[in-house]
């Protein structure tokens, strides 16, 4: 959840709670990994309640509830993994437990299943290969690093099944002195070897523009506790930025959108550069299946897909009358979840309640997207051509794996007549004037650096009122690419208009008042306003004069009208940079959505140069500046699934 206590499953595929010791060895092609995640509901990373909310605002003592549970089947299951992760839970619901029940979603699509942990993804490779279980369960960089291997062998070379849920809640915590991506340059950062970030790094230098010779790795052994990003973090100022998981970032800064203070254990200056709260589109977790086995049960692996499209659906629905008026049937699933776990790691149904709350399922519609919607920034063949460049330039693999998309039909009727949710169309990700509120209080509160996660610019001459998608071309697939990549972040256009005409006109006026007076001789003039200096470069307070009116009424020069026009032409240029980009996205083919990108007038407020003696000087001030902003949950629009 944003702006709370997230979470998530690490690109190993290993998922843990917040409460309980790092679990589980990642081998294969990943190495040795420990990775934990913290439930949604929790406020901070060192205290768990032991109540649930009563779906009407208050809670309920987390009491054991009493289960309906069907017969399980006979004769012998196919062995399915999961994982510590809120997507699973969908399995457990539609399955009727880890055993496929009488009457359960699974059993009436024909299958028989047993749901095995599957937290350690090296034994699940050994039990893949061996034939004992013909599916993979993780994520798709993981089993894209790992299946150059596993394709040496035509029928072990993985086959995506569908893809469950986007995953968020892994953190890139700096110092100060970053201040967004591009300041990486040059910097050290910790990251543990092999493990869930090295992939979550790499999409960020190449957000940046930078390569991993940019950078320095101090590298870790583990993800969290001794020997861990957080804990070189804290020990070594010269470790510029650190990948964290949810509980180390409230370690480390107090909140996601606070900086530490050096109080109770943070660290003074340290806050969330990035994180894949926002970075949505990040890890993608997925189900993999043998070749072999599909070629001989390609009916068993469209049903699994069904049913677990179907669990979902109802998964979805039994959450949202949960939190409305509450529901039974959802604590039933709250609860054998923590018994499928243990409490050891699902402390209390409060915690099974935040694992699922922290991911993001997308159900039939994001499988239709991530595999055959042209394209897509985030889809498939985006994915795997990323993880093969990940694998091969790092080390993790010889040559590239050539994996296939989803062979499903997902237009068949078999999904379409059983499924409620196939039509959905995405809602618009924000709510324009909400965000639109949120981006100027930000701006006036001098918070919109903090909540900066990357800018750039691009300039445009005297007079101008075209911006071509010819001409910034590069530009404009850079910021759509950011588009498609930080689903929850939001793109502000502004902007900026050269003060030079402004200041001329309140010379005018002001001398002409008789409140402003010049000395020295032209290029080296001194101003004096009402006997007390005036320094026109300092243009917070040149713009808050003009807004009072201290150089209104002078016939022929009005600075005011002068500084607001040019906040109006500053805006209309926002909004027509807004109007080509969003053309030349759809001129592409691609799907994009106008609500992630506002225009905003900044006018004449922040000029890199504030007095400029030049025309080449004035240029730098005209500029279009694309900022990728960090917004709260607040300002969005909820939708069953993200794709």
């Amino acid at each position: 959840m944003r702006g709370r206590s997230t979470n998530h499953s690490g690109e190993a595929g290993l998922h843990t709670t917040l409460h309980v010791r790092s679990v589980a060895l990642i081998a294969a092609v990943l190495g040795l990994l420990t990775y934990s995640i913290v439930g949604c509901v929790a406020e901070d990373s060192s205290t768990t309640s032991p109540a649930v909310t009563d779906g009407g605002g208050g809670t309920t003592t987390a009491k054991p509830v009493k289960l309906t549970q069907g017969k399980e089947l006979s004769g012998t299951p196919t062995r399915v993994p999961f994982i510590l992760w809120g997507g699973d839970m969908a399995s457990f619901y539609g399955n009727g437990g880890t055993r496929t029940t009488e009457g359960s979603i699974f059993a009436n699509n024909g299958l028989n299943m047993e749901l095995v942990r599957g937290d350690d993804f090296g034994q699940q490779v050994e039990d893949y290969k061996s034939g004992r279980s013909p599916y993979l369960r993780g994520t798709f960089r993981m089993v894209g690093m790992a299946a150059a291997e596993l394709c040496e062998n035509p029928d072990t070379c993985p086959l995506p099944v569908f893809q469950m849920t986007w995953s968020a809640g892994d953190h890139m915590v700096a110092r100060g002195e970053i201040t967004d991506l591009k300041s990486l340059k040059g910097k050290t950062g910790a990251l543990q070897k092999g493990g869930p970030h090295v992939g979550m790094l790499d999409d960020i230098l190449r957000d940046a523009n930078l390569t991993w010779a940019d950078i320095n790795v101090v590298w870790t052994e583990n993800v969290t506790g001794d020997k861990s990003p957080a804990s070189e973090f804290r020990a070594n100022p010269a470790i510029d930025f650190a990948f964290v998981i949810t509980p180390d970032m409230f370690g480390l800064t107090g909140a996601i959108d606070t900086a530490g203070t050096g109080a109770e254990g943070t660290v003074k200056g340290a806050r969330v550069a990035v994180s894949t709260a926002e970075r949505s589109y990040t890890i993608a977790d997925m189900y993999f299946v043998r070749p072999d086995y599909y070629r001989d049960n390609p009916q068993q692996v469209t049903n699994f897909a069904l049913a677990y499209l179907q669990s979902v659906e109802k998964v979805v629905d039994l959450k949202k009358a949960y939190e409305g008026s509450g529901s039974d049937e959802y604590l039933q699933l709250l609860q054998r979840t923590q018994n499928i776990y243990t409490e050891t790691d699902i402390p209390t149904l409060e915690d099974a309640h935040g694992l699922l709350c922290d991911c993001t399922f997308v159900g039939h519609p994001g499988n239709v997207a991530f595999f055959t919607q042209a394209n897509n920034s985030h889809g498939f063949d985006i994915f795997l051509k990323r993880s093969n460049d990940l694998a091969t330039g790092q080390g993790y693999a010889k040559k590239a794996a050539n994996l296939k998309p989803s062979p499903l039909n997902w237009a068949d009727t078999k999904f379409t007549s059983n499924l409620s949710k196939t039509d959905v169309t995405r809602k618009p990700r924000f709510q324009a004037e909400a965000v639109k509120e949120e981006i100027e209080a930000l701006d006036a509160g001098g918070k919109l650096d903090d909540n900066t996660i990357l800018a750039f610019t691009i300039s445009f001459d005297a007079n101008q009122t075209v911006f071509s998608a010819a001409r910034y071309q590069a530009e404009y697939d850079k910021a759509i690419e950011l588009l498609g990549q930080y689903g929850n972040a939001v793109l502000v256009i502004r902007g900026h208009a050269d003060p030079t005409k402004t200041l001329k006109e309140l010379v005018e006026a002001g001398i002409a008042k008789g409140v402003l007076k010049r000395s020295g001789t032209a290029g080296n003039y001194s101003y004096f306003y009402k006997g007390r200096p005036l320094e026109l470069t300092d243009t917070q307070s040149i713009v808050q004069m003009i807004q009072s009116g201290a150089f209104d009424g002078d016939v022929n020069h009005n600075p005011r009208e002068t500084m607001t026009a040019a906040l109006n032409l500053s805006l209309e240029r926002a909004q027509q940079v807004r109007t080509s980009i969003t053309d030349y996205g759809s001129g592409k083919g691609l799907v994009m959505d106008s609500s992630q990108i506002q225009p905003q007038g900044v006018g004449i407020r922040e000029p890199l140069i504030a007095k400029p003696r030049s025309m080449d000087e004035a240029s730098q001030n005209m500029r279009v500046e694309f900022r990728l902003i960090r917004v709260t949950a607040e300002v969005g629009s909820a939708s069953d699934f993200d794709f």
